[in-house]
Order: C-alpha cells, then sequence, then structure tokens
C-alpha cells in the first residue's frame, strides 16, 4: 500500500482527492497548509508528497525547495496554475512531475505509479550485477541505483536519476523529447517538453562543473539530448 500525502488547503478539492486516493487502495493523510505538510512528511513517513502550489503561509513552491533540501521523496504538484511558467517554476523547484487541475482522479494515480516506477527502475532479469559505470567525474551503479561524483554521493530525485541513468546506458546516442517523455515519464507526448528541459537543468547543476557548458547531458538542437562524449 502506497502512502502518500496530500498538501491541499482547499476542503473540497483535499475530500475529493483523499476519496480517490483511497478507492485505489492507498493510505492518504491529507492536510491545508505548507507547514502542516512539513510537519506531517516527517511523522506520517510518505511514499509520495501530492502538493498543491496556493497554500496559505508558505506557499508550495517553498514547501518543495524545503523537501528537498533533506529528502528525494517523489513530489507530484497538483495545481490549477497550468501556465508554462508556473510549470517550468514548479519542476525547477524540484518536483517530479505537474498536473493541472481539475484533473481526473485516474490521471492523478496514472501520474503517480509513473513517478513511484521511477524510484526504482527495474533491474536485468538475469540476476547478474552490473559492474558500476565510470564515466569522467561520475560512478554509475545502476544496481544500488545511485550515482557518485568525485567520490561524493549526488542527491538525485527519482526523475534524475532515471533520466541519467536511461542517457547513460546508450551513450552518444540522441533522444528526442518525445522518446524520453514516453519511456522516462511513461506520457505520451502532448507538449510536455518541459518535464524534460526542467529535468536535465536541474540535474546539469548536479553533475557538471559549468551547466551553461555541459560535458555529460549534450545538448542537440532542435532535437534532444545525449549522454557525452566525455573526453578523457
Amino acid at each position: 500500500m502506497t502512502r502518500v500525502l496530500l498538501i491541499e488547503d482547499d476542503p473540497a478539492v483535499r475530500r475529493g482527492v483523499v476519496l480517490g486516493l483511497r478507492r485505489y487502495g492507498h493510505e492518504t493523510e491529507a492536510v491545508g497548509s505548507g507547514e502542516d505538510g512539513l510537519e506531517s512528511l516527517a511523522e506520517f513517513g510518505p511514499d509520495l508528497v501530492l502538493l498543491d502550489l496556493m497554500l496559505p503561509g508558505m506557499n508550495g513552491l517553498e514547501v518543495c525547495r524545503r523537501i528537498r533540501e533533506t529528502s528525494q521523496i517523489p513530489i507530484v504538484i497538483l495545481s490549477a496554475r497550468g501556465d508554462d511558467m508556473d510549470v517550468v517554476v514548479g519542476l525547477e523547484a524540484g518536483a517530479d512531475d505537474y498536473v493541472v487541475k481539475p484533473a481526473s482522479g485516474a490521471l492523478i494515480e496514472a501520474r503517480m505509479r509513473a513517478v513511484l516506477r521511477r524510484t526504482a527502475p527495474a533491474q536485468a532479469d538475469t540476476g547478474a550485477q552490473a559492474a558500476p559505470a565510470v564515466v569522467g567525474d561520475l560512478r554509475i551503479d545502476r544496481d544500488a541505483l545511485s550515482v557518485h561524483r568525485r567520490g561524493e554521493l549526488v542527491p538525485l530525485a527519482p526523475s534524475e536519476l532515471k533520466l541519467l541513468l536511461f542517457l547513460s546506458a546508450a551513450p552518444e546516442r540522441t533522444f528526442s523529447r518525445r522518446h524520453l517523455l514516453e519511456d522516462v515519464w511513461e506520457h505520451s507526448y502532448y507538449g510536455d517538453a518541459r518535464l524534460v528541459d526542467a529535468c536535465v537543468m536541474r540535474l546539469r547543476s548536479k553533475i557538471e562543473d559549468d551547466p551553461r557548458k555541459p560535458v555529460y547531458i549534450q545538448t542537440v538542437r532542435g532535437f534532444g539530448y545525449r549522454f557525452g562524449p566525455v573526453d578523457a
């Protein structure tokens, strides 16, 4: 059973989402403010956070940033604010996905499941352990689902980790945003390239010396992204 923390200030929306989540079998706790959400995060120990942006007091973006300071728990923003800039800012704050309200229970459930699958990428069916890949300053361990840079663990959110694992599995192959959305985010393509771009920006900020001159995650202008090449 998945434990979901919902942070939503509108009582009617909160009741509706909770009913939907419980109908799908999730154990759910719901609170109405960012401050209460941060407190519940420690006490409830959820597997995923559903987060509204327009909250009284501490807004959702600040809550998202606060969570990311100490935790890589999956975060899905659930907000009525659907402008491109709102979505980009939410993703840059550390969210793994963004759902615009009103949204059906089926859509919320599908997005949650996709994000949760990204927290535990499938292991090889053979059961054989793959040796960690060392590329430049990075050590990518697919079995441990960890990335180290110059010997230090790099804290990656689920989307960032899966994107890096996916791209690094096929060095120098270029993937379109559409391909990445379908394979990493498990979304059908309908204009959500901003999900990919925002995740790449966050990932570069963690693994590149200069994110403006990336070495590992290369942009192929007008098409998408590739991993490397990395000079020896």
